[in-house]
């Protein structure tokens, strides 16, 4: 092994990051900023790179800009042939922004960084670096014979989902999305999922294999998403000290995914607004403005169009990002997708901490089912993260373990009102219940229930279950 310095690895550290950097004391910086959160593997030139992702399971890549031999970019566009998977960035201090651009797409480096490099910046680029890997990995995925299918042309790229989910329709519409390359606005709940589709639509367009750039807009006051997305001068504002390339230049050719878009103030969506009409970005502190083709898909979990009414949002804006818009229905909408997300998860979760968690039981997995989960596919992440450290041992997850209080299938039966009602109530939920344990088979759910298959059909009309309405027969 070439490696100079691999530190024991540190709890929670499951992303391993390739420093490569000419100059020792370089690289031993960079290993004390990042050893606490990374595993964190040095090398001095490319060749013992090479070496390392030859043998070694790499997330990143950081790479300097200035190495003997060969350019730092140059080296990043070899591994990106040969070793595709690991998230690329680099670091330079020698070359000029604009000197990068053309050799940073062609790299597919996710993040550009200037010298000299302040240590909150390179950790924050690397936590997101780390999601970006970790999100193209996630496989979220049923078992061949249960998928339809694909739309040719579209990856659903793991997104979860029976054959009779409602997911089903907002599938269609993204492989619809994909094939063009107008602006789409993904809504939904926080936890739904909007970033892993804005990234199956953005692979499965003419850019798929152009840069994917991830900005959430709600995390930062005005100044610092401009610099984020628009890139500035040296001296252009207080902490400032070099050039920076922004995310649409980074995305040129390319994707960029603008979280929590509802989020902005009314002052920076006029900014936004001349980016996406006349296609070009304008750093802050620079006199000129630049060129950028960029496809733009936006995500909110607020009523956009309420927010216009209110005026909140800027109307011209909102039609600019609405061309396609696309709804996630949230998880209490698809209970039956849980068991297979629930069974993914726990797979991810087994392989970052190294455990052989068997599954889960039935009674654990029933209340999984019956939760309302407000937060979504990702509180549903958390929870299964939560049960597996309580949990000792290799056999499936206990009842015990999951949260609560529990959602049933329906209304439960209120203590109150006319037999009738009360009989209704409890119809519901025995139906809500079996129709979720048997995946929405309406024959297995009828012949557990006593009934005809089109007289459960009927039922679930007559109740409102609309989510099970195109249910399998068999």
């Amino acid at each position: 092994m070439n490696a100079i310095a691999r530190p024991a690895e540190q709890p929670g550290a499951h992303t391993t990051v390739l420093v490569i950097d000419d100059e020792l004391r370089s690289l031993e910086a960079l290993r004390r900023v990042l050893c606490d959160e990374f595993e964190v593997i040095l090398a001095r030139s490319a060749a013992e790179a090479e070496t390392v992702l030859a043998s070694d399971m790499v997330q990143i890549v950081l790479c300097d800009q200035k190495m003997p031999g060969e350019t730092g970019v140059d080296f990043l566009t070899r591994v990106r042939r040969s070793w595709p998977d690991p998230v690329r960035m680099i670091i330079s201090g020698y070359t000029d922004a604009e000197d990068i651009i053309a050799g940073v797409n062609e790299a597919g480096i996710f993040r550009y960084l200037t010298k000299p490099w302040q240590p909150d910046e390179l950790l924050q680029s690397l936590r997101e670096a780390s999601d970006e890997f970790h999100a193209q990995k996630l496989q979220l995925h049923l078992p061949a014979h249960a998928l339809a299918q694909p739309t040719r042309g579209f990856d659903e790229h793991g997104i979860v989902h029976a054959a009779f989910s409602p997911m089903r329709n907002t599938l269609a519409l993204a492989a619809r999305a994909a094939r063009c390359g107008i602006p789409v606005l993904i809504t939904g709940e926080s936890g739904t999922g909007k970033e892993l589709l804005a990234r199956a639509i953005h692979r499965g367009s003419e850019r798929g294999d152009q840069p994917f750039v991830v900005e959430n807009c709600g995390a930062l006051p005005d100044e610092l998403l401009e610099s984020e997305l628009f890139g500035h001068k040296r001296g252009a504002f207080t902490g400032a000290y070099s050039d920076r390339l922004g995310l649409f230049e980074m995305a040129h050719g390319g994707t960029i995914f603008l979280d929590e878009v509802g989020e902005t103030s009314p002052s920076f969506q006029v900014k936004l607004l001349r980016v996406l009409q006349e296609g070009e970005v304008r750093p802050l502190g620079a006199q000129r403005t630049r060129k950028v083709d960029v496809r733009v898909i936006s995500a909110t979990n607020r009523d956009l169009a309420a927010e216009v009414g209110a005026g909140r949002f800027r109307r011209d804006l909102y039609y600019r990002l609405a061309v396609f818009p696309i709804h996630l229905p949230a998880l209490r909408d698809r209970a039956m997708d849980i068991p297979e997300i629930a069974h993914r998860i726990l797979a991810d979760v087994n392989a970052s901490y190294r455990r052989n968690v068997r599954g889960f039981s039935d009674a654990c997995m029933d209340q999984l089912v019956r939760r309302d989960w407000p937060g979504n596919v990702r509180q549903l992440q958390n929870e299964i993260q939560r049960m597996v450290a309580l949990h000792d041992g290799d056999a499936p997850l206990p009842p015990e373990h999951t949260p609560s209080p529990a959602r049933v299938g329906g209304d439960v039966a209120p203590p109150g009102g006319s037999l009738r009602s009360r009989i209704e109530a409890l119809e519901t939920e025995a139906i809500g219940d079996s129709l979720r344990r048997h995946r929405g088979n309406i024959s297995r759910s009828a012949a557990e229930l006593g009934l005809s298959r089109v007289g459960l059909r009927a039922k679930i009309e007559r109740y409102g279950l609309g989510q099970w309405a195109g249910a399998a027969d068999a």
